[in-house]
């Protein structure tokens, strides 16, 4: 995307080894300007001790230092990749039965909605963006700040976990060649 292609062509973009000498190109533009992060603590660390002047970071903790710890940050939404988290019971639980209905309150309209009282991670369910209410100070309408909230999503990238299957580990491998340079 940082050359140019289109949110939703990236994955075929990169399907492609032409794509991938791309995206690498475009690494090696800006490799001597990378700070690395590993823990999701250390953006906005960084980002507040002034070592970088603008970071990729978890939403959720961005948030957390604009709102709870009043730090100068704007979280810009264009271009966000968006990971999927999921819920899963193992073959021959126990308690199946008991699981599946956790998951389906956890996963239902209005519980969804209701987790952003708490952190700024969006409710993956169209049916529960209008119940967005009040952070836990009772005065920070949550619905701006959410990933999902429409106004955030003109230029996402939703992650393919089916590229990822296929690509992950000889795009690792070249990643790591790449950054042993």
């Amino acid at each position: 995307m940082a050359d140019g292609v289109p949110a939703a062509e990236v994955y075929e973009t990169l399907a492609t080894p032409e794509g991938v000498d791309r995206a690498f190109a475009k690494l090696d533009q800006i490799k001597s300007d990378i700070v690395w992060w590993e823990a999701g603590a250390q953006p906005p660390q960084l980002l507040a001790d002034g070592e970088v002047v603008m970071s990729t970071g978890y939403n959720g903790r961005l948030f957390s230092a604009m709102v709870s710890e009043g730090k100068p940050f704007a979280i810009v939404w264009d271009g966000q990749v968006q990971e999927y988290d999921l819920f899963a019971v193992p073959k021959g639980a126990p308690n199946k039965d008991e699981a599946l209905e956790y998951i389906k309150f956890a996963t239902s309209t209005k519980p969804l909605a209701d987790q952003s009282k708490w952190i700024a991670y969006g409710p993956p369910r169209r049916s529960s963006q209008s119940l967005v209410g009040l952070f836990e100070d009772g005065k920070t309408e949550m619905a701006p700040h959410m990933p999902t909230n429409p106004a955030n999503m003109g230029n996402a990238l939703v992650s393919s976990y089916d590229y990822w299957v296929d690509h992950e580990t000889e795009m690792t491998e070249r990643f790591n060649v790449w950054l042993s340079k």
